[in-house]
């Protein structure tokens, strides 16, 4: 509830800054400013407004109600109700920033678990809690490699095949750092990561690469991890968890830091958040990590207690200090993710890895019998696909949106060589029927 100033304080307030009246106060701004006619509706009633924003949230199309075969970076993945049931209990829900971690046990272990999963998950040493998405993690990763080599490494390689979001951000945050260079994206998007060796040199603080990349292309990555050693830079592998589900750890390429987009790990789409952003490092790099670190501990009765082990940011530690200003560890999503992977376990998580991966090469050999459609390469792939269309994709979107279809994403908004390129994502969610009507709707595409 609103509880309006007084009177009283009113002049008390105007007489300590030296104004007479409140008209006097805004006397800086222009009169025709000042007092504006707002053409605002008539008031409505609860139950007026109610309906209301019902009819404009119907406006939107939604996973609900169309099929979706969209993906770039966002999947439309089952979540257990069990997640939401449990993220909804007001501790959860309306629990921030532990800034008393002693008497905060309860969000201490939900992060503890949390990280303790996506290290399993990926194979890494220590993991952090946490960032806002995929991309803010990225660049996080090269705030950690620019100052891990004490700003005496400049030089940035990224490969074209990481999400083009993520390199967008990792260049907005660098770029107040003259001297640093990103290179390597420049090149041709359906080459191989191998090429990238080429260009690692002494002054290379740290090369990234995407498992699976953007367009699903499976890729392993063991000799280009010795390469970027070898040349004593850090090697950073953005993963999607549910991959990692059915295929081998980046740990196992040798990454030294595995970033990712926690949304496929129970989180809906959401229009697009709030997300997750997975970090997850060897213990080499433990106290460079932004964020913080929550550890398991026993307190002098014997109890299991759970502790801040290290938090590197600037409510904690002299700010000189700190490695971010991450001021919320963007808990209740990482809780949302612990409870999912809880309810899935190793198997679980295998299963829905799997379907994903069967069901997207179906739908690939599928659409590879419809005249003017083909596959883009034949490199392996996860559950996203590259197709090679034969008319631009928004006309092909349009016409699938007419029969309830979402279709993919349009390549070429990010790579002017992938013109008339559509990328497709197939989840657990998706039916042999849902591939097969999508399949029709794309031959009398191809017919007309």
């Amino acid at each position: 509830m609103f509880t309006p100033h007084t009177d009283t304080e009113r002049k008390e307030m105007l007489k300590a800054i030296g104004v007479k009246s409140l008209e006097d106060l805004f006397q800086v701004i222009p009169k025709e400013y000042r007092f504006p006619e707002l053409e605002l509706p008539e008031a409505l009633t609860e139950m007026e407004a109610h309906k209301y924003l019902d009819e404009l949230a119907m406006e939107n199309e939604n996973t609900n109600d169309l099929l979706c075969f969209l993906g770039a970076g966002v999947y439309n993945h089952y979540v257990p109700a069990a997640v939401d049931a449990i993220i909804r209990r007001g501790e959860f829900l309306t629990a921030y920033t532990p800034y008393q971690p002693e008497i905060s046990q309860g969000t201490l272990q939900s992060i503890f678990e949390y990280q303790s999963l996506i290290v399993a998950l990926t194979g890494m040493d220590v993991c952090n809690a946490s960032h806002y998405d995929g991309a803010t993690a990225t660049a996080e990763a090269g705030i950690l490699a620019y100052h891990h080599f004490r700003t005496k490494r400049n030089k940035f390689i990224v490969s074209p095949t990481v999400h083009p979001q993520y390199r967008a951000t990792l260049r907005t945050y660098m770029a107040g750092i003259k001297k640093i260079v990103i290179t390597g994206d420049d090149t041709d998007p359906l080459a191989s990561p191998d090429e990238l060796v080429s260009i690692i040199d002494n002054d290379t603080a740290m090369v990234v690469v995407q498992y699976p990349d953007f367009f699903g292309r499976i890729y392993d990555y063991t000799e280009l991890g010795k390469a970027v050693h070898a040349a004593g830079a850090i090697f950073v592998v953005a993963a999607n968890p549910t991959a990692l589900g059915l295929l081998k750890p980046p740990s196992e390429f040798g990454a030294d830091i595995v970033v990712g987009e926690g949304q496929p790990l129970g989180l809906p789409m959401s229009f697009g958040g709030p997300y997750l952003g997975l970090f997850a490092t060897t213990n080499e790099l433990m106290r460079k990590i932004s964020g913080r670190l929550v550890g398991e501990t026993i307190d002098d009765q014997g109890k299991r207690g759970y502790v801040l082990t290290l938090t590197a940011r600037e409510q904690h530690i002299r700010r000189e200090r700190a490695t971010s200003n991450i001021c919320s560890n963007q808990g209740l999503m990482a809780l949302a993710s612990t409870v999912y992977l809880s309810l899935l376990g190793k198997s679980g998580l295998k299963q829905v890895a799997e379907l994903c991966y069967h069901k997207a090469h179906y739908a690939a050999e599928q659409i590879t019998q419809i005249p003017g459609f083909s596959l883009c390469n034949d490199i392996p792939f996860f559950h996203e696909v590259a197709i090679c269309c034969p008319a631009p994709v928004s006309e092909i979107n349009e016409v699938l949106l007419e029969h309830g279809i979402i279709g993919g994403y349009d390549l070429g908004q990010d790579y002017p060589t992938l013109k008339d390129h559509m990328l497709i994502a197939v989840t657990e969610k998706i039916t042999r029927e849902d591939i097969d009507y999508f399949c029709e709707v794309l031959k009398e595409f191809s017919n007309d």
